[in-house]
C-alpha cells in the first residue's frame, strides 16, 4: 500500500511507475475526501506481488 497526501496526476503516476518497476502489480486506488469537498485529500494505492521463489 502506498499513501499519497499530494493527490495529483503526477504524484499518482510516479508512485505507480515506481511500484511497477519494483515488480508490484497495481490492484486499486482509494481516495479520501472531506465532507462537503469533492477534491481528494489523500489516496491509497494498493499493489500485489506474486510469491517470491523459495531459496534453496
Amino acid at each position: 500500500m502506498v499513501e499519497l497526501t499530494d493527490v495529483c496526476d503526477r504524484s499518482i503516476e510516479e508512485a505507480l511507475n515506481a511500484a511497477a518497476g519494483d515488480g508490484w502489480r497495481f490492484e486499486s486506488v482509494h481516495f479520501v475526501t472531506q465532507p462537503g469537498n469533492r477534491r481528494p485529500v489523500m489516496a491509497f494505492l494498493l499493489f500485489t506481488r506474486g510469491a517470491l521463489p523459495q531459496e534453496a
